[in-house]
């Protein structure tokens, strides 16, 4: 399942990076079909992979002419910056997301690759072991390191 919502990712990704505007429309029945799929699968794809953390945003209609469109968020200033943040991250963030965050965060130019890596692993399950709270404190060190690389002044 995990290749499979890796591969409609990708799908996706291309398909949108294809769209000049930004914006993918596409019917969720077509990607199924395509993928040989139940769109639930897509679902899946759809609310753990294109998060307004990781710079999108998914909006969808459902029913026989139903769609899902996908928007590409760009960053225009530093108060769109304060609201992914503050919403991709919170309380608690999980590490898909927060790796998420990170990627969106160096595809918008505000972090380097070397960054983005660095930050990632010292996020990563593994690194934080006996931690209680993993979510809560992931989430704090990573709005402190952003606010140390002076993105944001959390």
């Amino acid at each position: 399942m995990s290749s499979l919502s890796k591969e409609i990712e990708q799908y996706l990704k291309e398909l949108l990076s294809a769209a000049n505007s930004g914006v993918l429309e596409i019917q969720r029945n077509m990607l199924s079909e395509y993928f040989h799929c139940v769109p639930s699968q897509i679902n899946y794809v759809l609310s753990t992979r294109f998060t307004p953390a990781q710079g999108y945003l998914v909006e969808s209609r459902r029913g026989g002419g139903g769609y899902v469109r996908i928007v590409s968020l760009q960053l225009d200033d530093d108060d769109d910056l304060e609201t992914i943040i503050n919403t991709g991250i919170g309380q608690k963030i999980n590490e898909r997301n927060g790796e998420g965050l990170l990627d969106y965060l160096h595809r918008q130019g505000l972090l380097t690759a070397r960054e983005s890596r660095l930050i990632g692993i010292i996020l990563k399950d593994r690194v934080l072991g006996g931690v209680e709270s993993k979510d809560g404190q992931r989430a704090d060190m990573l709005k402190y390191l952003l606010a140390a690389l002076s993105l944001e002044d959390y």
